[in-house]
């Protein structure tokens, strides 16, 4: 046979299997033809199963999931309060935009400042703020304190002992700040979560504590709170009215939030803009979704601290951590 007829032959056996692959499929059958996401979006959640990152996870991805035709499997990776996750994350997945970190901003960057990671803390950014949780000061219902003010005047007699979750924490931030611009003196001591950190207001065992505000509302009457690290006290009567560390101290302070966002590898923004265009436009149509809050609610969030961010907000709030991160240091490293 000639060089030209085997040829011939080649080109129509290759041409009657593109053909029957458009007929069986609907489109080319090749991988590299497939439309993303053509399989299950992983998701490193560095926490605990069953916490708050995770019921808030499921409500958020049980929306998203019908914009993206596909599921978000969750890994959970606790450990070191958030480092673990990010390890993992960094070091172990692909930037192919199949795999995303859920995390908590606010305390999770603030690690940073206290020990540096062992990637560039710029090759992941987040582009998908869930919440808004800000910091605040509280007491137990029983407690001398009836106003900030008498803790500021306290607080500059004598050494305040101030229950925390952990030391690198945005509500820590928050009254180490405050101390500076008062004068009054306070000691952290970390509780090793929320629960116990309202305990520790609750029992007196601490003089009064500082938390993210979420857990200080779902504890009701136990707890009295008296400072919002906020531009504003978005919960009004269920956080006493209290005021914002800013309005009433005429500081400048930014918002000490808890929040969660959606995080990503910056090569896979780099290598496939086109998905992360994708990851943006349907995170954002999820909020829109009547179904969304629903879904919220049943976790028994707070709904006005549902709130939508997007790159921007969520840099503009890394750097900001980051910075005070590396202002406090000390005090969050237990120095």
């Amino acid at each position: 046979m000639t060089e030209i007829g085997i040829k011939r032959r080649s080109f129509l056996k290759t041409g009657a299997a593109a053909a029957g692959g458009l007929m069986l499929g609907g489109g080319l059958s090749s991988p590299a033809f497939a439309a993303y996401p053509d399989r299950n979006i992983d998701v490193i959640i560095p926490t605990a199963e069953g916490g708050g990152a995770d019921r808030l996870f499921r409500a958020f991805s049980s929306i998203w999931k019908n914009y993206m035709n596909t599921n978000f499997e969750p890994g959970f990776f606790p450990g070191a309060s958030g480092r673990v996750g990010y390890e993992v994350y960094m070091g172990k997945y692909e930037p192919d935009a199949y795999s995303l970190i859920f995390g908590n901003m606010g305390p999770e960057v603030l690690n940073w400042a206290v020990q540096k990671p062992t990637f560039n803390i710029n090759d992941y950014l987040y582009f998908g703020r869930v919440d808004t949780d800000p910091g605040v000061v509280f007491v137990g219902a029983e407690s001398k304190f009836q106003s900030i003010d008498d803790i500021i005047a306290e607080g500059k007699r004598r050494k305040l002992n101030v229950g925390t979750s952990r030391l690198a924490h945005p509500a820590s931030i928050g009254i180490l700040a405050l101390g500076e611009h008062t004068g009054a003196q306070f000691n952290l001591v970390p509780l090793s979560g929320g629960k116990k950190t309202v305990a520790g207001a609750v029992t007196l065992e601490m003089d009064f504590c500082v938390l993210t505000s979420g857990s200080v509302i779902a504890a009701g009457d136990a707890c009295r709170t008296l400072l919002v690290f906020n531009d504003e006290n978005a919960a009004g009567d269920k956080l006493n009215n209290a005021p914002t560390m800013n309005q009433y101290f005429g500081t400048k302070l930014p918002p000490m939030f808890s929040a969660r966002a959606f995080g990503i590898h910056k090569a896979a923004v780099d290598n496939h803009p086109d998905r992360f265009e994708l990851l943006q436009k349907t995170f954002k149509q999820t909020f829109s979704d009547p179904g969304y809050k629903d879904a919220f609610l049943k976790t028994k969030g707070f709904w006005p601290y549902s709130n939508y961010g997007g790159v921007e907000e969520c840099e503009s709030f890394k750097s900001a951590m980051l910075e005070l991160g590396e202002r406090y240091r000390p005090f969050l490293a237990g120095k």
